[in-house]
């Protein structure tokens, strides 16, 4: 309790010493006027809840109170001494806006949606970092905030299948998601090196599929029970979080193919088993019954059916007598009218199962219900896709990979990690100024644009550090991006604020990297500059 006083003190100082009247707050809120007075939290103020539906929203704040803090506040109907607020009002049409005043008598938050009641919470916790603590008193400065995110969608994808965090490490993720507003976690399950979702209709999956890692290819089977599923899943959902599952198909596949090798479609030397097989029909059903189970612990309404780099592993498919008779049965000419064939009817049983179809951008040249289907645009070297899939009509989620991808190196003294051709990388600051309206197929199609999306590939991600190197402090800039307006924001005045979040990052334990002391931790892990996809 006394270190954690002593990062509390040095956090205010950011502020309090240098007279600030900027809002501390990462993303940075649309309107924030500072007001007079302080507000004191206590051991005697009381959170009040005025329905019974935010009740759950107030628990939570507690619970962060007394984690944080340890300030056992509690949670009543009657005001106390001092009291929060949570109010459900007004009808705004963004479920996502929220207003907070905090004065010295009360903090209200209020929203017409439970998600903006989140958000509030999520801003009052980051005004309660620049706050001073004295004798069980914890002073929060005066705001009037109003405010609401840019984009409704503000994404964080984890690859697991090529490393294996498991579930203590991507609940601290979901943690620090919640601080800044993030509230899409796509979660990358299945791929080459290991099938990590259970399945109980077909087992093999994660005893056979699970071994091996992109380290090594005979470490243990490591995977998610289905109740762990829904451990993450609920926790996920207390802070606002969607989490959309990622099953990918038809390539990516050789893990699932190890298991099941019936429904294997061949790959090349380079990517050994790397597709399903759309030839037989057995295939469909089987992807149908994980599809179905993956429905039941997901409750996001959507499912990603990945839908990528299928032509690594897919020249077998024209010598395979199942494809060359399917090919013949529908006119079906190459190849990838066999991909489209295959996601088409893969995408009408995720429609069946009434959820949402997702999948990367090479999916756009299938023909999909344009009110159902959403495209996640990667390929930052192909405008084209984006254009495709914005002319017929799909919804898009932007996370190309220059400046999305964090696994990317973030400094030009990085060595390990990813690179693109000629150097680029994605340092805080692309990922701080990036810009859908600069993006030549964009204007015209505004409304299509659901938000944006960061991506954290494990090739090289082998530890938690290495995960928090990369992540740290980037994800913040992210989060500025998905919710503050171009015209707020201002790369300076985020690093000034960043400052103080660094201290947080110190005192989580987390080996973050510290772009104004750039030695402070080092990178590590295994080299592969210049890797591209």
């Amino acid at each position: 309790m006394k270190h954690f006083l002593l990062v509390l003190t040095g956090v205010a100082a950011f502020f309090i010493g240098k007279g600030q009247t900027v809002c501390p707050v990462i993303p940075l809120p649309v309107k924030a006027v500072k007001e007079s007075g302080v507000f004191p939290m206590s051991a005697q103020t009381v959170i009040c809840a005025g329905d019974a539906s935010l009740q759950p929203l107030a628990v939570y704040l507690r619970g962060e109170l007394q984690r944080r803090y340890q300030l056992p506040v509690t949670v009543g109907k009657k005001a106390g001494a001092t009291t929060i607020y949570l109010k459900q009002s007004g009808k705004d049409t963004n479920v996502d806006a929220y207003t907070l005043i905090v004065n010295k008598k009360a903090i209200t938050i209020a929203a017409a949606h439970r998600e903006g009641i989140f958000n509030g919470i999520a801003t009052l916790l980051q005004l309660s970092t620049a706050a001073t603590s004295h004798g069980g008193v914890l002073t929060i400065d005066g705001w009037k905030i109003t405010d609401a995110p840019q984009y409704a969608w503000r994404g964080l994808m984890l690859d697991e299948s090529r490393f294996f965090f498991g579930k203590k490490k991507v609940l601290q993720l979901l943690d620090w998601m919640a601080f800044y507003k993030l509230n899409r976690f796509h979660w990358h399950l299945t791929d080459v090196p290991g099938w990590r979702l259970e399945i109980r209709r077909y087992p093999l999956l994660t005893t056979v599929g699970g071994i091996g890692n992109i380290v090594d290819s005979t470490a243990p089977a490591a995977y998610y029970t289905q109740d762990d599923i829904r451990e993450i899943v609920a926790y996920a959902g207390q802070r606002n979080i969607t989490v959309v599952p990622e099953i990918d198909m038809p390539g990516h596949a050789a893990a699932a193919n190890r298991a099941y090798p019936a429904f294997d479609g061949g790959g090349t030397d380079r990517y050994p088993r790397f597709t399903f097989n759309p030839g037989r029909e057995g295939t469909y059903q089987y992807l149908s019954d994980i599809l179905t189970e993956t429905a039941q612990l997901f409750p996001a309404g959507m499912i990603h059916l990945g839908g990528d780099e299928v032509t690594f592993g897919n020249a077998g498919w024209d010598s395979d007598t199942g494809i060359t008779r399917l090919k013949q049965q529908h006119g079906l000419k190459d190849r990838k009218a066999v991909e489209d064939y295959f996601i088409q009817r893969m995408a009408d049983t995720v429609l069946r199962l009434h959820n949402k179809v997702m999948a990367w951008d090479e999916i756009a040249t299938a023909t999909l219900p344009a009110d159902s289907t959403i495209v996640c645009w990667w390929r930052h070297d192909k405008p084209e896709a984006l254009a495709l899939a914005l002319s017929k009509g799909y919804s898009v989620v932007l996370c190309p990979r220059l400046p999305f991808y964090f696994d990317f190196v973030q400094d030009s003294s990085h060595h390990i990690g990813r690179r693109w051709a000629k150097g680029a990388y994605n340092s805080l600051e692309t990922v701080y100024n990036f810009s859908a309206a600069k993006l030549p197929a964009v204007p015209g199609h505004e409304s299509q644009i659901l938000g944006v999306q960061a991506c954290i590939w494990t090739e090289t991600v082998h530890n938690d550090n290495r995960l928090d190197f990369l992540v740290f402090p980037r994800i913040s800039a992210l989060a500025e991006t998905a919710w503050t307006p171009a015209a707020r924001k201002d790369f300076k005045g985020f690093a000034d604020r960043l400052k103080a979040q660094q201290l947080l990052y110190k005192q989580a334990g987390l080996y973050y990297f510290d772009i104004f002391n750039p030695g402070w931790h080092k990178e590590s892990g295994k080299s592969a500059d210049h890797y591209i996809d």
